[in-house]
């Protein structure tokens, strides 16, 4: 069988597209990629203050996050109607310039769950968690000695 896998893009179950979208854009750098507006069949590239909106897709370098609305993506995959907004899981980003994003997190007063430290298996890393309960991981390797 050859299969390729060409790329992950986390699709986030969120209580508030739009406020995701802030979110991550004003604190963690992303841009938005594209919106959705309810009730609407167009993609939007721009978020208006007085539209509520069903989806969105952040973007960073080469790192894709969607946001989905709770209940549209309860509609949309049955499976999901009674799960909680959040996850048991987090989200592993390596970046470079580690140090300084995590002083930006800092200032900027962002919930950080999990301090910024040198792990046994050569990453530096530390999480936070967004306002939905999504955690984040941001890492960067480390030269061993």
């Amino acid at each position: 069988m050859n299969v390729k896998f060409e790329k992950l893009t986390p699709d986030l179950m969120v209580n508030n597209v739009a406020a995701s979208v802030k979110y991550y854009c004003e604190n963690l750098g992303f841009d938005l990629a594209i919106s959705v507006p309810e009730g609407a069949r167009t993609i939007a590239a721009k978020l208006d203050p007085d539209q509520e909106y069903v989806y969105a897709m952040v973007r960073r370098d080469e790192v894709f996050i969607m946001f989905m609305r709770r209940d549209v993506y309860a509609a949309d995959v049955p499976a999901l109607k009674d799960v909680s907004v959040g996850a048991s899981a987090s989200l592993y980003c390596e970046v470079e310039g580690l140090d300084a994003f995590y002083r930006s997190c800092r200032q900027k007063g962002l919930q950080i769950v999990k301090d910024i430290s040198s792990t046994w298996y050569g990453m530096k890393e530390f999480y936070v968690q967004d306002p939905d309960g999504y955690i984040l991981a941001f890492a960067e390797s480390v030269q061993q000695d």
